[in-house]
């Protein structure tokens, strides 16, 4: 079969077969690429790859490294091709390679096409023609050509070649359009050249005229004159020939158009009035548009005085004196609902004035329910798009994004409001490197990495004062009713605890309802159980129930029933499957349901794949469901919904490790549930990732409401996967429940089973007391059972604590128990493991050799009964073991094998375990730069799983070179 093979290497590399997207590779493997894209069909030698790939002292094993990038690459281009068949698009030529492409499936040689056809066009007399085909080339450029090589490898002349063939063209291309008078299409070209290229002069002259040429001189003379501050503060120079007849063209323009003399910027330039200290900064270049998006200024806004003060404050700093080196950053921090948003926007209005070139705002929904945040390169998007850059010009990676976002504000006075943020990182993107503008970001986390690293103001806010309180009821209700009953009001206060969000809900109820006592309010306060009740009112217009009501009766029955039974779900959100299985319905007809239930508001569909209620319209539907659906009814759906979540949690669990659950999964699913289908180790953590939340939920949600076969299952299932991401709290919130639900069903395995699992869940958290309690319990309801796996199992996890305290011979002792017991049962995995836990035993004493001989028999007994995982462990353990006789390349030999077990394995905990231990030997031989290298990496994905590690393996790099050398 023929596969159609399509590739873009005008700005970052992409591959596509058949229409769907392939990964490039890692960095020297889409250098290969790049460069015989970029040769464009012409082979390109072996040795001159070579030369590209490696500028300086290439290795000796480079012409096989390059072989081999080859042959990844071609079984990714044209899969299921025999090894050393001769293939069709990547061919082996002239003692190199080359690629065979078109105009049709190469975007470089499209561009040539186009640009050649502009050129026919324009000599031919037809200019329109010519402006549209420059426009469609010119247009396929994404940033700067074959991003994503090393840039050491980018530096070589053939890839800036490429970069300068485009400014030549986007030269040609601007002057046939200023000339044929449609200098429309060439302004955002330019402008996003010159955010690449700030000091081509030739590039500054075109955007000049172009931006005269549609009757926007003040931003001409602006650009004019920022670039001619550049080139003085920078190179030393002043303005060259073809800029200065830029301007002296645009002063002749605005002669004509003003009839005055042309000495200087039209009188509309003047700066607008703000403080003196905001005008030391030359704008860089003009911004096209002057956004404000700022959501409206609540006028029930009250108090935060001392807030307000220190934030305004800080300005001090904007434009001038030591602090203009960065930007301002105010990070306002604390609880939900606790008012960041009203500060940060009533603030942003207060000193929209002190801005005049614009305001921009997002929110990040950092903490939104379902953990679906907006992204930094989605933030900004939106900001270059409300800057004015057009959505079809807007560069393709984030980095380059970045670049441009940052050039359009140099200079300008800006104010960021950036609400909602998750952490620093999710935000650092979007900071504007001008010391003239201002962030105000908002989060309920403490942003410390934006202290440390943009010195960032931080500003913890709390709840509202007494006084504060009582003003936002004031200002709802008026000074006359809450003075008419001070006892009321002071306890809606506290039933509300002081928190904003809840006093405006309330205030807005007793807004409504003028004649309703406060005191009557108060009590329903105290009396509301969840529902409704407190919100229900004779005018159908105020009353909650009926407005939801209508909403409900119109999407239809099925729609209605649908929204009825997803109340009974526990978590935050829900997956279209996991719908389909609460309701019994196909994937279809639920997506279609679904999707009408958002458009009438009354789901939230915060992913294509997830929706999730408004805390109120949970409630009334929880409401609808116990008047309309009977017991069984719910019984059954909730059973199903159970047992959706226990099939596709077990199902990842056995992708993710294999070898390692060790019970079966009984009953089968209800009829009608739809299981997640898991394809691979990579998609069971994605799914296990995105669900954690629900499933924590389900397993409590399962105990209370009886299913404790589920409660316990579901408990064990996410046994292994919340230990190596370091959730113990969760751990043992949830084998508490478990030992609960078997004690409840009488069933003395289980509990056991469950009180292991708990006790070393306990283990982890260093609450050694209950631990030992807790397992010893265990391994006694073993023994009576004569459950020797058990029994072995518990004996482990014994001494794994003696380990933890140094009680190494108390180790060898349990390990020697439970090997026994495991060869009595003839479990085999569990001997391997066993004598992988005795070597890392002997590590812990000094013994090292006893720890080879120990760990070399648990990888030959993995490798026999195929245990992926355990045998990775061995290796890892083995390596270990080596690194500390000093035999440094046998170590970096095991950890390599442990390291590629795990990677196709999807562990990304032990993978970044492996990689400590291997940058460990090789600062040990004395190779620091590549352990600095091997050790970021492991943080890198500690931090990304959330893992409590992290910060020790953090430590490592203390005193190591920093992430810019």
């Amino acid at each position: 079969m023929n596969h159609q093979v399509t590739f873009a290497v005008l700005g970052p590399i992409k591959i596509w077969r058949d229409g769907v997207e392939l990964p490039p590779g890692p960095p020297k493997q889409r250098a290969v690429l790049a460069l015989l894209l970029l040769h464009a069909g012409q082979p390109v030698s072996l040795s001159r790859i070579v030369d590209v790939l490696w500028p300086s002292d290439p290795p000796h094993s480079a012409v096989n490294v390059v072989h081999r990038h080859v042959g990844t690459l071609r079984k990714l281009l044209e899969p299921g091709l025999p090894p050393r068949a001769p293939g069709e698009l990547l061919v082996r030529r002239a003692g190199g390679y080359a690629i065979n492409v078109d105009a049709t499936t190469l975007d470089l040689l499209r561009f040539r096409d186009l640009a050649h056809r502009a050129r026919e066009a324009s000599a031919g007399g037809t200019s329109g023609s010519a402006v549209e085909l420059f426009t469609e080339a010119l247009a396929l450029w994404r940033g700067e050509a074959a991003q994503g090589v090393p840039q050491d490898v980018r530096a070589h002349p053939v890839f800036s070649a490429v970069d300068s063939e485009y400014l030549a063209t986007l030269r040609e291309g601007a002057d046939l359009m200023l000339a044929s008078g449609e200098p429309e299409p060439v302004l955002p070209l330019l402008q996003r050249a010159i955010a690449q290229h700030p000091l081509d002069e030739s590039l500054h002259a075109r955007l000049v005229q172009a931006l005269a040429d549609t009757g926007r001189q003040a931003e001409a003379f602006a650009l004019y004159d920022a670039t001619r501050s550049r080139l003085a503060e920078q190179l030393g120079i002043d303005p060259g020939p073809e800029l200065s007849a830029a301007r002296a063209r645009l002063l002749r323009q605005e002669e004509a158009a003003t009839g005055g003399s042309g000495d200087g910027p039209p009188a509309q330039m003047a700066e607008p009035a703000v403080p003196p200290r905001l005008l030391n900064t030359p704008p860089n270049a003009p911004l096209t548009v002057r956004p404000t998006q700022l959501p409206p200024d609540l006028r029930t806004f009250v108090g935060r005085k001392d807030e307000l003060a220190r934030i305004t404050g800080s300005l001090d700093t904007i434009g001038e004196g030591p602090g203009a080196a960065s930007v301002v950053i105010s990070a306002i921090d604390g609880m939900a609902g606790v008012g960041k948003t009203i500060l940060a926007v009533h603030l942003a209005h207060r000193l929209a004035h002190r801005f005049p070139d614009g305001q921009l705002y997002v929110n990040l929904r950092g903490f939104d329910p379902s953990g679906d945040s907006m992204a930094a390169a989605e933030a900004m998007r939106s900001f270059l798009i409300a800057l004015g850059v057009p959505a079809r010009q807007l560069p393709a990676d984030l980095d380059s994004q970045v670049a441009l976002y940052r050039s359009l504000l140099a200079g300008r006075r800006v104010l960021v409001v950036l609400d909602n943020a998750r952490d620093s990182q999710h935000v650092r993107p979007l900071m504007p490197g001008s010391s003239s503008c201002l962030v105000i970001i908002t989060s309920r986390t403490q942003l410390r990495g934006l202290v440390a690293t943009h010195g960032a103001r931080p500003l913890t806010l709390g709840l509202l004062s007494r006084e504060e309180s009582h003003d936002v009821l004031v200002g709802h209700l008026g000074r006359d009713r809450i003075a008419a009953d001070p006892d009321a009001v002071e306890e809606i206060i506290d039933l509300c605890g002081r928190l904003p969000l809840a006093l405006a809900i309330i205030a807005a109820r007793a807004a409504t309802q003028p004649h309703l006592p406060l005191a009557s309010i108060a009590a329903e306060l105290r009396a509301d159980h969840g529902s409704l009740d407190v919100f229900a009112g004779e005018d159908p217009y105020t009353d909650l129930r009926t407005v939801f009501s209508w909403s409900c009766n119109s999407v239809g029955p099925d729609a209605a029933r649908l929204l009825r039974l997803l109340s009974l779900h526990p978590g935050p959100d829900i997956s279209v499957a996991a719908a389909a299985s609460l309701a019994a319905l196909p994937l279809r007809r639920v997506r279609a349901l679904l999707a009408t239930l958002a458009g009438a508001h009354l789901l939230t569909q915060l992913t294509s794949n997830r929706f999730a209620f408004h805390d109120l319209l949970k409630v009334h539907a929880a409401e609808l469901s116990r008047d309309s659906d009977d017991e069984d009814t719910r019984h059954t759906v909730l059973r199903r919904l159970l047992d959706h979540y226990l099939h596709s949690a077990y199902a990842a669990a056995s992708a993710l490790t294999p070898n390692r659950i060790e019970w079966s999964l009984e009953p089968d699913a209800e009829p009608g549930v739809v299981a997640e289908p898991v394809a691979g180790q990579e998609e069971a953590t994605a799914w296990l990732d995105r669900e954690l939340p629900v499933l924590l939920s389900a397993v409590g949600h399962a105990e209370r409401k009886g299913f404790l076969h589920h409660a316990w299952l579901l408990a064990q299932t996410l046994e292994l996967y919340l230990d190596r991401r370091g959730r113990w709290q969760d751990q043992v919130g949830i084998q508490e429940t478990a030992v609960d639900a078997a004690v409840r069903l009488r069933d003395p395995l289980r509990e056991a089973q469950a009180r292991r699992s708990l006790g070393f869940a306990y283990g982890r958290l260093a609450q050694d007391e209950r631990a030992d309690v807790m397992l010893r319990h265990a391994l006694r309801m073993f023994t009576e059972l004569d459950d020797a796996a058990g029994q072995a199992r518990t004996r482990r996890s014994l001494a794994f604590l003696a380990n933890v305290h140094g009680l190494h011979s108390e180790a060898l002792r349990q390990y020697a128990e439970a090997f026994d017991l495991y060869r009595y049962t003839d479990h085999r995995s569990g001997q391997a493991s066993v004598l992988n836990e005795t070597g890392w035993t002997y590590i812990a004493i000094g013994d090292y050799e006893q720890a080879v001989a120990w760990c070399s028999r648990a990888v030959s007994l993995h490798q026999t009964i195929g245990d992926t995982n355990g045998e990775a462990a061995a290796w890892d353990s083995l390596g270990l073991a080596h690194h500390h006789l000093g035999r440094h390349l046998g170590a970096l030999s095991c950890y390599r094998r442990a390291l590629k077990l795990y990677q196709r394995m999807n562990d990304r905990y032990l993978e970044a375990d492996t990689l400590l231990h291997m940058g460990d030997t090789h600062d040990a031989q004395g190779a620091r730069t590549t352990a600095v290298a091997l050790w970021r990496q492991a943080v890198r994905i500690l931090d990304d799983i959330g893992h409590p590690d992290a910060e020790e393996a953090r430590l490592r790099l203390k005193g190591g070179p920093t992430e810019d050398e």
